[in-house]
């Protein structure tokens, strides 16, 4: 039985596998280099933080829709419980920090942060590519997060493009025992791949070797977007292939072409990027689509949640967990207590949302009248 199954099963303790070595040190101040450098990881990183790489002229979509206010919520709010599950993990919140880094020794610091995080608040996991560690043994412990996150659901995250590039199921296998993950998701990300200057395009035939991979990997394989977003129709699709749970992972947060844009140095290139800075489905259609075409669906939503209101909105219009990126990027490289302090106030905003509208817990948040769209939008 793998460590961390151990410690779900009870008979093993969370700080013997804290305690195994691994090499990166989760220190408590800045993270990210301040000198110039041009691996991919980390300039990616940069990017995020210090350049304009959100979507332009779209949204989330959130802010279409408010809670109807109720001024006797008949609950304490000491005893609003934010506990749930996802694919039968409990999970003690329904947060995800979305899939973000990993691959150079600060992003992989970064990694453990995160995951540190993760394990002391109670949130989902999910990590950056791992594509590179399981091509190089030398970059595997960016991604041991289990080994600083023993409880906490984790997802393991490879590119879909990379099984028609020679990745097969023990290369899955490899990536989810790296990370020691409970699940795998691979990510969709078509417009990345053009603008990226080493970018893998081949995305043709791609369903029959999902569809395959989800047949014989021992844990459930999901599929995510990059912030472009899955529709309804995409959804249907996907769970007739097998896959087991899809991130939405909509418009309105991070545009990866906005981010490419900024690393590219064909202009033909740079220049095509910008026509697709409003490119995508915003979130909030994305999640209202998928739950009417496939009602039991499990489903993550992200793409663009600035608070613990718009998780709200998210998990009121569908979604079994709300997934934050970006937003959680910059907190991460300052210092730990900053990150804390971010995931805290996020968990505030949604148990203070849940008290305005009488939601004791996550279950009666799924199930509300109370979200509304507004009138004209």
């Amino acid at each position: 039985m793998n460590a961390w199954k151990k410690i779900r099963a009870g008979t093993m303790e969370p700080a013997a596998i804290c305690n195994r070595a691994d090499g990166l040190e989760s220190s408590g101040g800045r993270l990210l280099p301040d000198v110039p450098t041009g691996e991919r990881k980390i300039e990616h990183v940069r990017l995020c933080l210090e350049e304009e790489v959100g979507s332009v002229g779209i949204t989330s979509g959130f802010e279409r829709y408010r809670f109807r206010h109720s001024a006797l919520p008949e609950v304490s709010f000491e005893d609003i419980r934010l506990d749930t599950s996802f694919l039968g993990i409990p999970t003690r919140t329904p947060f995800l920090i979305s899939s973000m880094t990993g691959g150079s020794r600060t992003t992989g610091e970064i990694n453990m942060r995160l995951a540190e995080a993760a394990e002391r608040r109670g949130w989902a996991l999910g990590v950056g590519s791992i594509r590179a560690a399981v091509e190089k043994e030398e970059l595997a412990p960016t991604f041991r997060v289990r080994e600083r996150a023993p409880s906490v659901p984790i997802i393991a995250n490879l590119g879909a493009v990379q099984l028609n590039y020679g990745f097969g199921t023990d290369d899955c296998r490899r990536a989810v025992d790296i990370a020691g993950a409970d699940m795998l998701v691979l990510h969709l990300n078509a417009l990345q791949e053009v603008f990226q200057p080493e970018g893998n395009t081949r995305f043709g035939g791609l369903a029959s070797r999902i569809e395959e991979l989800c047949s014989s990997l021992e844990v459930p394989v999901g599929v995510k977007e990059v912030g472009w977003g899955i529709d309804g129709e995409t959804a249907r699709t996907l769970q007739e292939l097998g896959v087991a749970f899809i991130d939405v992972a909509g418009a309105g947060g991070t545009s990866w072409s906005q981010v490419e844009k900024f690393r590219a140095n064909d202009p033909v290139r740079r220049a095509a990027a910008e026509a697709f800075a409003d490119w995508g489905n915003p979130t909030a259609e994305c999640i209202v689509e998928v739950r009417e075409a496939v009602p039991d669906f499990p489903m993550i939503g992200s793409g663009g949640l600035n608070s613990g209101v718009d998780a709200a909105k998210a998990i009121a219009l569908g979604a079994d967990l709300a997934g934050f990126g970006r937003g959680l990027l910059g907190p991460a490289v300052d210092s730990e207590e900053a990150l804390d302090r971010r995931l805290a106030q996020t968990e505030l905003e949604l148990r203070t949302a849940m008290l305005g509208i009488g939601a004791p817990d996550i279950e009666s948040l799924r199930s509300t009248t109370r979200l509304i769209r507004k009138q004209g939008l």
